[in-house]
């Protein structure tokens, strides 16, 4: 695979994880979650607040650890391996998720219009992935 391709598959995952990311911010308002967890679980309230902040954040850390690893200068093959790894492994699990309980079940259009985005997130890192165990050069600017 040609290095270009592989840095447009790992930009492309990674402005989707990214969107992902700053737009799961918002979930918990959009969809009031809280109106059906009781008002007295204060504890649990804070608890899915504080999981959805880390999850929509390491979503965007991701997503701009992988851009600033495809687009600096001395990029090495072992970091790339290790961060696109990592992001392998979360996007998997998401696919994964989705296809065991899936969410957006109410529409079938949603719900699996939100499995094949999640395959091809998982596909813009994994096939870099495994295309930079089978190359000698990095993708260099």
């Amino acid at each position: 695979m040609s290095n270009l391709l592989t840095r447009i598959l790992i930009m492309t995952g990674s402005v989707a994880s990214i969107g992902f990311g700053i737009w799961h911010f918002s979930v918990p308002k959009v969809w009031k979650w809280y109106s059906y967890i009781d008002a007295q679980a204060t504890e649990l309230i804070v608890a899915v607040q504080a999981i959805n902040i880390f999850f929509s954040l390491a979503l965007v850390l991701f997503g701009l650890i992988n851009i600033g690893l495809i687009l600096g200068n001395k990029p090495d093959r072992y970091s790339i391996s290790i961060v696109l790894g990592a992001t392998c492994i979360l996007w998997f699990t998401r696919v994964l998720l989705q296809i065991i309980h899936p969410q957006g079940s109410i529409s079938p259009v949603l719900q699996y219009a939100m499995l094949a985005s999640f395959v091809v997130v998982f596909l813009c890192y994994a096939i870099p992935l495994v295309s930079l165990q089978f190359r000698e050069s990095l993708p260099h600017r």
